[in-house]
């Protein structure tokens, strides 16, 4: 369990670092840029949505194979509530897109 969290701890971390180089490449003469800030949120609103749909594939998906072991019809709708959580990744990357513009 342990490993499982420091993982998931370091693929965020790696999303927000590379998001984060935007505020290191930042004019630090102008202290009221929010350059960095920008960044930073641009590498959280798509790890931490990455994140979150992780988690929600992992249990849908062992409840839909499980599912579809007992009636194989269902295996089609289970496959599409295993496609819902990809929504949540989308809306991560238009966040961070839209966050793009404001640099």
């Amino acid at each position: 369990m342990k490993t499982k969290i420091w993982s998931i701890l370091g693929f965020l971390c790696l999303y927000v670092s590379v998001f984060a180089q935007q505020a290191w490449a930042a004019d630090l003469s102008d202290v009221t840029s929010n350059k960095g800030l920008i960044a930073i949120g641009m590498g959280l609103a798509v790890g931490l949505s990455a994140l979150g749909t992780g988690v929600a594939q992992a249990r849908i998906g062992a409840a839909g194979l499980g599912s579809a072991v007992e009636k194989p019809e269902t295996l089609g709708l289970a496959l599409i509530f295993l496609l819902l959580p990809e929504t949540l990744v989308i809306f991560g990357l238009v966040i961070a897109f839209i966050l793009l513009g404001k640099l």
